[in-house]
């Protein structure tokens, strides 16, 4: 089985596509296939920041539920779009409040057709993707050896938020340890949830999340050919985004 992977899209419609066309997916008769039977797998934070973060959920949706080429796991912005749809009081910031105004801005069909197209695609979703057969794991933020396996609250807290320290930087930001410099394991860890100009490889680790909201580019990784796949861009160039880990 051959997999695209494809890193955070953060309601970045335009260049999934992009990434979609460029990985040989073809669309007919508003379907998508790829030549080779390849499937899709996401990593999470799908919505938030981005300029057309609905359309996203209705894209992946299709593709994962209706079409069943695809996979999912959620991502931390994904877990706060879910409470917010189900009614938790959640703050609207750090991106949401993107996602919730393009959504008010629908009629009352449409706001009730993406919510329970996004909560069915949250809610059948595994915490991670554990792929024995290819010895592979994909995870939001990624995940330690000694967690795969595992579903407890402990590892939730882990592949969607990272090895957090519970200490923030001077911009408010979570600082979190480098795990990915630290494993030993024999299966390969893709994600993505820190933004990085280039996909990050060390270990049997890489992060695919190159920051498309933020400039860069969106990345898709295909496993187990390892090849790296990215296409450019559409939104304003914001380097502050991309940070080093700083604790270890």
């Amino acid at each position: 089985m051959q997999l695209d992977i494809i890193g955070d899209v953060h309601g970045c419609l335009d260049e999934l596509l992009e990434l979609l066309e460029t990985l040989e997916y073809r669309q007919e008769n508003s379907s998508y296939a790829h030549p080779g039977g390849n499937k899709l797998v996401f990593v999470g934070d799908l919505t938030d920041r981005g300029p057309n973060s609905t359309a996203v959920i209705q894209l992946v949706y299709q593709l994962v539920r209706e079409q069943e080429i695809a996979y999912y796991v959620p991502g931390n912005h994904c877990n706060k779009l879910y409470r917010y749809f189900s009614g938790n009081q959640v703050q609207e910031k750090h991106g949401l409040e993107t996602t919730v105004a393009e959504w008010k801005s629908l009629n009352e069909a449409q706001k009730k057709n993406i919510q329970e197209k996004f909560m069915t695609l949250y809610e059948n979703a595994p915490l991670y993707l554990y792929f024995e057969n290819l010895k592979l794991v994909v995870a939001h933020a990624g995940i330690k050896e000694n967690l795969i396996g595992q579903m407890n609250s402990r590892t939730k807290t882990f592949v969607l938020y990272g090895d957090i320290t519970g200490k923030t930087d001077h911009l408010g930001r979570p600082i979190r340890r480098d795990w990915a410099k630290h494993y030993k394991g024999e299966p390969w860890i893709v994600y993505g949830h820190t933004p990085v100009l280039e996909a990050r490889q060390i270990n049997r680790t890489i992060n695919i999340d190159t920051g498309c909201v933020f400039g860069n580019k969106l990345t898709a990784y295909q496993f187990p050919k390892q090849r790296i796949v990215s296409v450019p861009s559409k939104q304003p160039f914001q380097p502050d985004r991309f940070t080093d880990f700083t604790a270890d």
